[in-house]
């Protein structure tokens, strides 16, 4: 899957300015869609020629003039077309830590104990943001509610999936201190 897909997605909400979009990508799609601003902005211009989106400019004063951007009914069928079809793969992971980790025993454990204490702290402030998300999103509602209630519930469900992950991430970094820990005990 392409870049495009997400982007497409993730105007789903409404008109946004690339700034809007990229902190959009920061928050909620980074989880399972990381994208850099520069590459989110050559897919804003590439979705806009092929007539996938649309952008006005918006003049501002003591401010540069902003772009604007929303979805095109070819944009929104190209979408749904997309979103009917099965992944063409299943999900792979590609994480530096776990290589290092895989590659770590005869390192100094304390070395470990680090690398692994930097993700548990990425891993909260990530939960964190998502739980602020979450707590928005529901605006006072149960949960129940929201699923009932609300016009779109992709971003929630999918919200609900990044913060399984980083739960997830902080156990399994919680049971590397744990063997670690053990190990450097043994004599």
């Amino acid at each position: 899957m392409s870049l495009k897909y997400a982007v497409l997605a993730a105007l789903l909400e409404g008109e946004a300015s690339g700034y809007e979009l990229s902190k959009v990508f920061d928050v909620s799609l980074a989880n399972f869609w990381p994208s850099t601003p520069q590459q989110l902005y050559r897919e804003l211009e590439r979705l806009a020629e092929d007539g996938l989106i649309q952008a006005r400019v918006v003049q501002q004063e003591r401010r540069p003039n902003k772009r604007m951007f929303t979805l095109t009914e070819a944009g929104r069928a190209d979408l749904r077309a997309f979103s009917a079809t099965p992944p063409r793969r299943p999900t792979a992971i590609r994480d530096e830590l776990l290589i290092k980790i895989q590659a770590g025993d005869g390192v100094d454990p304390a070395t470990v104990r680090e690398l692994v204490e930097e993700r548990m702290s990425w891993a909260r402030g990530k939960l964190g943001r998502y739980q602020r998300v979450r707590e928005r999103l529901l605006a006072g509602r149960t949960e129940e509610e929201y699923l009932r209630e609300a016009d779109r519930v992709g971003p929630y469900l999918t919200l609900l999936a990044g913060i399984g992950f980083e739960e997830e991430n902080l156990r399994w970094c919680e049971r590397v201190l744990s063997v670690v820990a053990q190990r450097a005990a043994l004599p």
